[in-house]
């Protein structure tokens, strides 16, 4: 039989529990989040919406990283790219409510009007974890639409 000295077994353990604590906490930072929106933003300008749009709802696509994806809103509230659920792309989202009954697309769209970028906090569900959480979305105004991407605290 052979025997692991007990100092071996627990730097193992302890190494797994903290390799397993990065892995949990791999989500999308606050950089990443403004990082591609400004990429979504210029993709857009350089390739037009109609080739742009299906690229950003693209799963697969460049523009969804783990918990990270993009949006595009027109700013009546329409989704005109998900990448996290392509049913949203057409549908009028204005009336969307958080589990706190925030309506946060009818606030993000009228923060969009007011200013050219900006944060917003509200709560959805998380697509890695599929549990719901608080996220803070950064948006960019792009003409009539808000390009946006969002963390989750």
């Amino acid at each position: 039989m052979i025997r692991t000295p007990l100092i071996f077994t627990a730097a193992t353990a302890a190494l797994a529990l903290s390799c397993s604590a990065v892995q949990a906490g791999d989500g999308a930072s606050k950089d990443d989040a403004v990082t591609m929106v400004k990429k979504a933003v210029v993709f857009i300008k350089e390739q037009g919406p109609d080739k742009a749009y299906p690229e950003i709802s693209n799963k697969t696509g460049q523009f969804v990283d783990r918990d990270l994806y993009v949006v595009v809103y027109q700013l009546d509230g329409k989704v005109l790219a998900h990448g996290a659920n392509e049913k949203f792309v057409g549908k009028d989202m204005i009336e969307a409510q958080d589990v706190d009954g925030k309506l946060y697309v009818k606030e993000r769209v009228e923060l969009a009007a007011k200013q050219p970028s900006f944060w917003q906090d509200y709560k959805f569900v998380n697509p890695v974890s599929k549990k719901v959480e608080p996220k803070q979305m950064y948006c960019e105004r792009l003409d009539n639409s808000a390009v946006c991407a969002g963390v989750y605290k």
